[in-house]
């Protein structure tokens, strides 16, 4: 049988070149719709979700351990391991090829188990065990650091030795199209002389791409390169969005808190480690080399585009104001595992680990407006007469998402938040 990641392979259910969502993908996510609203989990083909519940009532993938469809998250199905990943991405694989007549030749099953994508409501497809930021990319923790302590002294000191990091809050964690409110806090600009309670003013995006943990590991135990690979279920897109100003007045001595824990978007469709396997390509060049623990035996990084899209409540449509690569992040999502349980910190199935904002080298791939608009000193033009510095209310932003193959692409979809007021 094809691995589920032949370029050959081909469904029966139409797919576009342009799609996200090919045969070679297949996304988990959790949907309901209008004539069955109880949510449960899907596989994203083409413009359709293929509805897992109704292939596991009909045993069609009877697999033994396989009564995990009907729940309204991805947890139980993330916790049967990696084996049953794949043999299950594999099965759903072999239903939907377009020369297996097993599904596309049951009209009555076929009609039950592909939903149009327009008529079903994504929900956030796994429940949030604990939440990780990280703060990985060379180059954004390089122009943060000039614009606040200057070229000189950029990166910290423990920066080249170690993925830098704190525990955020998975209460939080949103799916897209969630909108998002303003949040309040303390503020003290420099001018002032003691702190004000108000809504943010410098309200900022993080384009990240997020990392969903499908296996434990025990408190006391570190863990191998092979052990935190094989831990990783799969990655969605990620906007870990910033109150700058609230987290200027508030980070020192211990870091990021109120200015982060408002609210983290994700996208709905969770696409496997395995289908970004073909994509798979070495990192920048650690100098110095990490310590033993987090050196790495092979590629961990990701040939991974990336999009973000802004439109203002006055523009009639988005303009592009970021393409970069999850490729150039100088510590991978597996160093970052690899790290978390060094102390013997256990994790949980269905953490979520963030890789911290994705920049590249030029310009044009800075992953935050304060990288953008270099800490609002350089407004930028979206459309005739209407610039920002930073996200104003009524703001919509859109990441997306996904790696290039021969004739099809493995893609993320989007994510997608509208900024309200803070009321």
């Amino acid at each position: 049988m094809p691995h589920p990641n032949d370029p050959s392979l081909r469904s029966f259910v139409p797919v576009d070149v342009a799609s996200d969502f090919p045969i070679q993908n297949l996304p988990y996510g959790v949907f309901s719709t209008a004539a069955l609203p109880t949510p449960r989990v899907g596989v994203a083909i083409g413009d359709y979700v293929l509805d897992l519940w109704e292939l596991e009532q009909d045993g069609r993938l009877a697999d033994g351990e396989l009564i995990v469809f009907a729940a309204p998250t991805l947890n139980p199905f993330m916790a049967l391991g990696p084996k049953v990943w794949s043999r299950t991405r594999a099965r759903i694989s072999e239903l939907l090829r377009h020369d297996n007549p097993e599904l596309r030749d049951n009209e009555r099953l076929r009609e039950r188990a592909l939903v149009p994508m327009a008529r079903a409501k994504l929900h956030l497809p796994i429940t949030v065990a604990g939440y990780t930021d990280f703060y990985s990319s060379k180059e954004h923790a390089t122009n943060v650091g000039v614009m606040f302590r200057g070229k000189d002294n950029a990166l910290q000191p423990n920066w080249l030795h170690m993925p830098i990091g704190y525990n955020g809050r998975a209460s939080t964690v949103v799916v897209s199209g969630t909108k998002v409110r303003r949040p309040r806090g303390q503020l003290k600009p420099p001018t002032a002389e003691t702190p004000s309670f108000g809504p943010c003013q410098r309200l900022d995006f993080e384009l990240e791409m997020g990392v969903m943990i499908g296996q434990p590991s025990p408190i006391g135990e570190m863990l191998t390169e092979a052990q935190a690979e094989e831990m990783i279920f799969g990655f969605v897109l990620l906007n870990d969005w910033s109150a700058r100003d609230i987290q200027q007045w508030e980070y020192v001595p211990l870091g990021p808190f109120q200015a982060k824990a408002f609210a983290t978007s994700i996208s709905p469709w969770v696409v496997t480690r395995e289908a970004l396997e073909p994509f798979r390509l070495q990192g920048p060049r650690q100098d110095p080399p990490p310590l033993p623990y987090l050196q790495q035996a092979q590629p961990n990084n990701y040939d991974l585009q990336l999009d973000v899209a802004l439109r203002a409540a006055a523009m009639n449509k988005a303009v592009n104001i970021c393409h970069t690569n999850f490729k150039y992040m100088y510590w991978s999502s597996v160093q970052q595992l690899v790290h978390h349980a060094s102390s013997g910190c256990a994790m949980n199935v269905c953490d979520l680990l963030g890789s911290g904002t994705i920049s590249g080298p030029e310009k044009s791939q800075r992953g935050s407006l304060l990288e953008i608009s270099w800490n609002g000193t350089e407004p930028m033009e979206l459309a005739s007469g209407v610039k920002r510095t930073f996200l104003e209310d009524g703001d919509s932003l859109v990441m997306r998402g996904w790696c290039q193959g021969d004739g099809y692409r493995v893609g993320f979809g989007e994510v997608e938040g509208t900024i309200v007021p803070a009321g």
